[in-house]
């Protein structure tokens, strides 16, 4: 791995870690197309670059992360799920990194899209829960064991947590904002545990830590500008689209591999 894998996985990251299409496995078929090994240093900076693209969402939304006290309980209340699973399944969860599974979660995660979006449609539903601040803690509970299928890479924590919170009762805009916030604790979590996990990287090779910050400032400054555009797109259009792109690019991706 160098630098220009370390710049063009950032991107990817900061293009991705919020859209519902997975980031991760996004990152482990580019790092696939790049030809780079899915060894522990890769594995690890899939994981811990993604603390750029969560300082993101701290800074856009800093004010009211500062002002609002009950949010961060429902935000932890979230997170407690995917802390104990995450813990418990570690070991088998780093071996699902690679292209295959990733393929197939993205096919199955489309047509979970596209079926869920046509049924809000039928029934011109979009939710009662129209603030952060409407937001239960069943609802918040709810969502977090949902963002516990997003450590299987190509399953898409944002789209998981995004499709539960429409079928909980939130609004689109609501469901997107309450999962970039609900990635706060967890990304943090998931980056200190796997720095930790792997700190033997850091010891032994200096350049692999220089790669971690620039892959990380690069999916920071990315992931602020898709922020903005995905809130803007999802108050007006449906993630059918994103379905539809799930399920060709993991169909793509099957012929690839296979």
């Amino acid at each position: 791995m160098d630098f220009f894998s370390a710049i063009i996985l950032g991107i990817v990251e900061g293009l991705t870690e919020f859209l519902p299409v997975s980031s991760t496995g996004h990152m482990i078929l580019v790092a696939d197309l790049l030809g780079l090994e899915q060894n522990n240093v890769l594995k690890c900076f899939e994981v811990v670059i993604q603390l750029g693209s969560i300082l993101a969402v701290v800074f856009m939304f800093f004010d009211r992360l500062k002002e609002d006290f009950l949010l961060w309980i429902k935000l932890l209340i979230g997170f407690v799920p995917t802390a104990i699973i995450g813990l418990l399944l570690y070991k088998h969860i780093k071996a699902l990194f690679e292209p295959t599974t990733v393929a197939y979660a993205l096919i199955i995660g489309g047509i979970v899209f596209i079926i869920v979006e046509l049924w809000h449609k039928k029934i011109n539903y979009d939710g009662d829960t129209k603030t952060l601040h409407e937001v239960s803690f069943k609802q918040a509970f709810i969502i977090g064991l949902s963002q516990c299928l997003a450590m299987i890479p190509g399953t898409s924590r944002s789209g998981s947590t995004i499709i539960t919170g429409l079928l909980c009762g939130l609004s689109r805009e609501v469901a997107a904002r309450f999962s970039f916030l609900l990635a706060i604790p967890t990304m943090f979590a998931a980056t200190t545990y796997d720095t930790y996990k792997n700190r033997e990287i850091f010891a032994q090779n200096l350049d692999a830590l220089w790669m971690f910050l620039v892959g990380g400032v690069v999916a920071f400054v990315v992931a602020f500008v898709v922020i903005k555009l995905f809130l803007k797109f999802v108050s007006k259009f449906s993630y059918i689209s994103f379905g539809i792109y799930r399920i060709i690019l993991g169909a793509i991706f099957l012929i690839w591999v296979l």
